[in-house]
């Protein structure tokens, strides 16, 4: 199993739009971050966590043209804002984009993409198809279903039947998550960012939590026996919905996984290679056990 650092910047990005500051203006490609989106491939599945603006740029950089499932953390634009670009994968790789969110994250896409939900669907909308899920674990299936989605000019998207007939998408795809034991488990890990209840996730051993400014203390048993953990942090002051630094090394050596990997990164830490120093230098006089490093665009960890 592995995991591919798509984007490791905050919801503005690095560097920021007129910002001339040293980690702005640095020429090292570590210093260039997309918005937070991750992915996991396991057992020849390619799971995404969070879709958002910079979707696009990050799947043609990384080369990818099949997703079985869309994991979506919580429903700010920053991890939500790119999942209009599916449109491209319904296209090419033939599949609606199956996408797993908790129901206050479906309300919200239902508000921001009415034309995906309509009833007849408006021709050219993204075809979704949902499960709704909740802090338990649950299972994501290959997206390699018999049905096969065509595109019919001024029409949209129908699927392809046996006999060759194109019979109409449904129009409510929504259903709950299944964990029937038959795909890849993914457990989630309850969160807050700031007052939102927001959900990590666990597959195997690593976690990758983003966004969150506190965990639950009953949370903390799902977090054991990882090899990697995924944190966030926006900068060294205390952030209202965000870990600050001094926090998230807090939780780094509370769940002592063997590496942990900040995300979510801005421009006011160093440049990478100042930042990785600073954190060797703080992780040793604390005592930290845990490898603790900043995550980077296109960074693969394995597990």
């Amino acid at each position: 199993m592995k995991l591919t650092f798509l984007g490791t910047g905050t919801s503005l990005g690095v560097p920021i739009v007129g910002c001339n500051c040293p980690v702005c203006r640095s020429t090292d490609p570590r210093d260039k971050r997309f918005r937070s989106s991750a992915l996991f491939e396991v057992d020849g599945l390619s799971i995404l966590v969070d879709c958002g603006p910079d979707f696009r740029s990050q799947m043609l950089r990384a080369g990818i043209g099949h997703l079985d499932g869309i994991l979506l953390t919580h429903n700010h634009k920053d991890h939500t804002g790119g999942i209009d670009d599916v449109r491209s994968l319904n296209y090419i790789d033939k599949r609606a984009a199956e996408i797993y969110c908790e129901s206050r994250v479906l309300e919200s896409l239902q508000r921001e993409y009415p034309y995906a939900f309509a009833s007849p669907r408006y021709p050219g909308a993204p075809e979704w198809h949902l499960h709704i899920i909740e802090n338990k674990p649950f299972t994501v299936h290959p997206n390699k279903e018999d049905r096969e989605l065509v595109w019919v000019h001024n029409v949209g998207y129908g699927y392809k039947m046996p006999d060759g007939s194109v019979k109409a998408c449904p129009e409510d795809n929504i259903e709950p998550a299944l964990n029937d034991g038959k795909g890849v488990q993914v457990t989630p890990i309850r969160g807050i960012h700031g007052q939102m209840p927001i959900l990590g996730f666990r597959i195997g051993g690593i976690a990758y939590l983003t966004d969150f400014s506190s965990i639950p203390e009953e949370e903390f048993a799902k977090l054991e026996g990882l090899e990697h953990v995924t944190l966030n942090t926006v900068s060294y002051a205390p952030h209202h919905s965000h870990f600050s630094l001094d926090e998230a090394l807090q939780i780094a050596d509370r769940i002592q996984a063997k590496y942990t990997w900040l995300t979510h990164l801005s421009h006011t830490f160093p440049v990478h290679r100042q930042f990785c120093e600073e954190l060797r230098r703080l992780c040793a006089e604390r005592g930290i056990r845990s490898d603790v490093q900043p995550a980077y665009d296109g960074l693969v960890i394995v597990a």
